[in-house]
C-alpha cells in the first residue's frame, strides 16, 4: 500500500464543495500573525490572543459540528458535544507519555493530542480520515502551534506506515469496524517491541463468550459488534497481544455527551429511552471498557 500516493489524492478531499469554502476561509486566517497571550491544556482547552473575535467565531461556526472538546478562544466558548475530559482524566492516571512517540488513530479534531503535551512526548501524531475534523485541529492549533502531526489516515494503514509507535490511542474506533480481529493486528503492528495500545470501546455486560451484532445501536448504522468483555479479551488473545490490563468500565451519561449550539443533530439523550436504562432500540445503553495492551 503506497501511503504517499493515498495522502496526495485525499488532498483533493478539501476541495470537495461542502468543505472548499471552509479551507479557503481558514487558511486566509492562518496567514495572519496571532499574538498569544496564554494557552492553558486544563479540562477547558483556553486560548487567549489578540485577534479579531467575531472572525474566530464566524469560523468556529463554520466547522460545526464540533464532537469533542471543550475549547475557549477568548470569550468564545465551544461546548463540544463530548465533555471530552471525563474520559482523559479517568484514563490519565494510567499513562506513562514522556519522551514517547504516540499514535491517536480516530484521533478526531486533536482535544486528546493537545491533552498528551503536558506530559513532554517525543512526537504526536494523529490519524483521522475526516476533512472537517483536520480543519478543526488546524484551527486550534494555529494558536497552540504544537508540532502535532495529522494524517487523512485510518487504522487500516497503521501497518504500511513507516513509524512505529511506542504507544498508540484507539478511542472509540473497534465498534465501527466489520472485523475487529484484524483491527487489533492492525495496532500491534504499530507498536515498537515494548509498546502499548490503550483501547477505549464499547461492551455488553456478560460473563458469555458472545457479542451484540445490531442492525443500529443508538441510532448509529456503522457498529457491528459490541462484545462482553470476556469476547473481547477472547479478541486481543487472538490479535496475539502479550498482556492485558484492565482500566475500568463506565457508562456514558447525559452529562458526558449531549446536545449543544455546536452541533447540528441529535444527541445521546435521543439516543436512549425516556428513563435512560435502554437505547432507543432496546439494548443496554453505552458502556465503555478502557484497556492497557501490550505488544
Amino acid at each position: 500500500m503506497e501511503l504517499k500516493e493515498i495522502l496526495n489524492e485525499r488532498k483533493n478531499w478539501f476541495l470537495w464543495k461542502n468543505i472548499k469554502p471552509i479551507y479557503e476561509r481558514l487558511n486566509k486566517f492562518k496567514t495572519k500573525n496571532l499574538k498569544i497571550k496564554t494557552i492553558k491544556l486544563n479540562d477547558i482547552i483556553e486560548i487567549e490572543a489578540q485577534t479579531d473575535d467575531k472572525e474566530i467565531a464566524q469560523i468556529a461556526k463554520m466547522l460545526k459540528p464540533w464532537r469533542k472538546g471543550p475549547f475557549k478562544i477568548n470569550e468564545l466558548f465551544i461546548d463540544s458535544e463530548w465533555k471530552s475530559y471525563i474520559k482523559w482524566n479517568s484514563l490519565k492516571p494510567h499513562l506513562d507519555l514522556k519522551d514517547k512517540d504516540i499514535l491517536d488513530v480516530g484521533g478526531n479534531n486533536g482535544y486528546y493530542a493537545f491533552r498528551m503535551l503536558e506530559f513532554n512526548p517525543k512526537s504526536i501524531e494523529i490519524f483521522d480520515p475526516s476533512v472537517l475534523f483536520n480543519l478543526q485541529f488546524e484551527f486550534i492549533n494555529h494558536f497552540i502551534k504544537s508540532d502535532i502531526k495529522y494524517k487523512l489516515l485510518g487504522v487500516e494503514h497503521i501497518p504500511y506506515y513507516e513509524k512505529k509507535f511506542d504507544v498508540i490511542f484507539c478511542m472509540g474506533v473497534l465498534y465501527h469496524r466489520k472485523d475487529p480481529i484484524e483491527m487489533l493486528k492492525e495496532l500491534k503492528a504499530g507498536l515498537k517491541k515494548e509498546g502499548t495500545v490503550i483501547l477505549d470501546t464499547l461492551i455488553i455486560e456478560g460473563n458469555e463468550e458472545v457479542a451484540l451484532s445490531p442492525m443500529r445501536y443508538a441510532k448509529m448504522k456503522n457498529v457491528y459488534f459490541i462484545p462482553t468483555l470476556k469476547t473481547l479479551l477472547n479478541w486481543i488473545k487472538r490479535a496475539k497481544f502479550s498482556n492485558v490490563e484492565f482500566i475500568g468500565k463506565r457508562y456514558t451519561t447525559t452529562n458526558e455527551q449531549r446536545k449543544t449550539e455546536w452541533i447540528d443533530g441529535e444527541s445521546l439523550e435521543s439516543f436512549l429511552n425516556k428513563d435512560q436504562t435502554k437505547t432507543i432500540e432496546g439494548y443496554e445503553p453505552p458502556l465503555r471498557c478502557y484497556l492497557k495492551l501490550k505488544n
